[in-house]
């Protein structure tokens, strides 16, 4: 069905598969479920892509340009979809729009799961489902408030999150995995008094992923932990990745009847780390919600840690044959929900290699980037999806419309000297898109801070700035104006047109 309609005074051509006419509704329209096609007829606009999970990259490119992707397959399996992974087109999911020569935007979004996918060319913009199939969104005008009026759609049918975690600490980027019960005991110490409210205990601590017990290096128990974060005033906050194992794991090998599988059998590998692929978990399984109620229980009310860090979440949504037939954002939607129910309402549940759409309304807040890490580009590399300062600042400011349905995570800012190739510009620009977001997290321990350091990230963390958006890179923090246009587009970043 082939209808004419007109948005913010521009008229265009959208094909979609129904009978249904399409309904205005706040700041666009509503179309029907099933694949749609707009003929936009914008030239050679710039197209926003919208990645897959929190690490897939995000941003603006010319339809002209090579479209943004993530080349290498291993690391494309797991931080994007390799499902619909197209190297010759623009291509997105969830949500994608069109910024025309008159500089205003044609947004196309989805509504509902499962697996929304759009791309776009000269002419059209398209979107379909995977299966069932949603309503779509469509709107057309000023950037920010095409993209607001496509988050208030979406808070109204799935759902969205007011908590807040507060100033966090985090020991992944002091000591990775290596942590110990000895050495988060003299840090937990030390950060008592300061401005934290949060200590998040990161990967290290588990005898293995999958196996969600404490390993030798934490002899006195995750309860007594907890309990030493609270005597000094904070949030315990723990790290899991409860939807994978990897092979290597007791679980693996004791119940491979929850893996999920593939059509000749074999378990799927649904991502890359450690070392080594990982397996994901079928979360259509009664089982595997008995498993995750279980261990989310254990977690958050015996041992006492109510802010959880659930990292690969993505990975649930793996292509695989799942024993109830259900949509894999169903299924990942479905387990979330599981995880939210016994954890209970009052924990802080934060989604770190999520897809939006099916995670809005059960975590309170998502990562919008690649890890961050202490130097901002590296020569050796062009992967978006990297752990680069850089890389992670370019893909939460692509994501800052999501803010009104979930808490947005950037991840960590700096200020140690300490092991960090950061320049003092760039230290800076993180801790500026942090108070954008409202999220801030440190992973500095004080005893590595000189006494100016230390002043520094007290005087940060205490404060909190009146944020105005003055343009897409563009804030005023307390009226002193931030513009992040030449870290999103450097003068040495060269475009590649497609012939």
């Amino acid at each position: 069905m082939a209808r004419l309609v007109t948005l913010d005074d521009h008229t265009f051509a959208v094909e979609f598969g129904s009978d249904e006419a399409p309904v205005p509704t706040d700041g666009g329209l509503l179309l029907p479920p099933g694949r749609v096609a707009v003929l936009h007829g914008l030239g050679n606009a710039e197209f926003y892509r919208h990645g897959y999970n929190s690490w897939s990259p995000c941003g603006w490119r010319r339809l002209s340009d090579r479209p943004l992707r993530i080349e290498n397959p291993e690391r494309r399996l797991t931080a994007d979809d390799t499902v619909w992974d197209d190297p010759a087109r623009h291509h997105s999911s969830a949500v994608a729009a069109l910024k025309g020569p008159d500089g205003r935007v044609l947004l196309l979004g989805a509504l509902g799961l499962d697996v929304p996918r759009l791309t776009a060319d000269a002419d059209t913009l398209a979107g379909w489902y995977e299966s069932d199939g949603a309503p779509w969104f469509v709107a057309y005008g000023d950037e920010q408030e095409v993209f607001a009026a496509y988050a208030r759609q979406l808070g109204a049918r799935l759902g969205s999150s007011g908590k807040r975690a507060g100033n966090v600490w985090c020991s992944w980027y002091a000591y990775y995995e290596n942590i110990t019960e000895e050495q988060l005991t003299k840090d937990i110490t030390a950060l008592r008094g300061l401005p934290f409210d949060v200590v998040q205990i990161d990967d290290g601590w588990e005898v293995a992923v999958g196996d969600w017990e404490p390993n030798d290096k934490f002899p006195s128990g995750m309860r007594a932990l907890a309990d030493r974060i609270s005597d000094a005033g904070l949030v315990p906050g723990l790290w899991l990745a409860p939807f994978i194992v990897l092979p290597t794991s007791r679980i693996a090998r004791e119940r491979p009847e929850l893996l999920l599988r593939d059509s000749s059998g074999e378990p799927v590998v649904a991502g890359h780390n450690w070392g080594s692929g990982y397996w994901a978990l079928d979360l259509t399984l009664p089982a595997v919600h008995d498993h995750l109620r279980e261990l989310i229980h254990r977690v958050t009310h015996e041992w006492g840690f109510t802010y959880l860090k659930l990292d690969f979440v993505g990975s649930g949504a793996a292509p695989g044959v799942r024993a109830s037939g259900a949509g894999r954002e169903q299924a990942y939607r479905d387990a979330l929900r599981t995880v939210r129910e016994a954890a209970g309402e009052d924990a802080y549940l934060l989604g770190s290699g999520a897809m939006l759409l099916p995670s809005l309304g059960l975590v309170d807040g998502i990562r919008t980037g690649p890890d961050v890490a202490p130097l901002w580009e590296h020569y050796a590399t062009t992967d978006p999806s990297d752990a680069l300062a850089r890389n992670a600042l370019v893909n939460t400011l692509h994501r800052l419309w999501q803010a009104p349905l979930v808490e947005i995570d950037p991840d960590v800012v700096y200020f140690r000297s300490r092991l960090n190739l950061l320049t003092v510009d760039q230290m800076r620009l993180l801790r500026d898109l942090a108070n954008i977001c409202g999220f801030r997290a440190v992973s500095d321990p004080p005893g590595w801070l000189h006494p100016d350091e230390l002043e520094e990230m007290t005087g940060y963390l205490a404060g909190r700035p009146e944020i105005r958006q003055l343009g897409r890179y563009r804030f005023a923090l307390d009226g002193r104006e931030v513009d992040f246009t030449s870290a999103v587009q450097p003068e040495s970043e060269q475009r590649y047109p497609i012939a």
